[in-house]
């Protein structure tokens, strides 16, 4: 398949879930993750598995084939709070994780990346029951994590200066 028919064919997907929660006052189950795992990949310029792997989604060609695990937030109302992110697993490999935050239309607004480290820390640290088994709301990641990239801006500075 090529890029151009796996773009088309995730635009048409997120018009489908707009309409679809629009329609049924519901998220279409399971979409939001394959539309993140596109966005992510695409925006942020990391190469897909072949094959899939536990713990991890794709990995960072310009920093030593890093295995990033993608989660994705669909955020249909910013005054709610406590909104969480599925659960992160401790007990597989991967580097670190990324965080796509996608508004109603599932289209993305901003992605966030935490390393391993930090998250364990925090995890271990932490006196949430909640948070050891790997389950953070969004408000935390945030804070633990780093914006690598926003609608407005694009790819923001740091890790990520090393792109043309």
């Amino acid at each position: 398949m090529s890029v151009y028919a796996a773009d088309r064919l995730i635009a048409q997907a997120r018009q489908l879930a707009a309409e679809y929660r629009r329609t049924m006052g519901k998220p279409l189950p399971g979409i939001s993750t394959e539309i993140a795992l596109h966005d992510a990949i695409r925006l942020l310029r990391l190469e897909p598995l072949a094959q899939p792997a536990g713990g991890y989604d794709a990995t960072d060609p310009t920093r030593d084939h890093k295995r990033i695990q993608i989660k994705s937030r669909t955020i249909f109302d910013e005054s709610r709070a406590g909104q969480r992110i599925g659960q992160i697993r401790v007990d597989q490999e991967w580097d670190a994780v990324v965080l796509v935050l996608m508004d109603e239309e599932y289209e993305p607004y901003e992605i966030y990346e935490a390393e391993r480290d930090e998250l364990l820390q925090y995890m271990e640290k932490s006196s949430s029951s909640r948070a050891k088994r790997g389950a953070l709301s969004v408000a935390r990641f945030k804070i633990i994590g780093r914006l690598v990239w926003t609608r407005e801006n694009g790819l923001e500075g740091e890790v990520w200066d090393n792109r043309a």
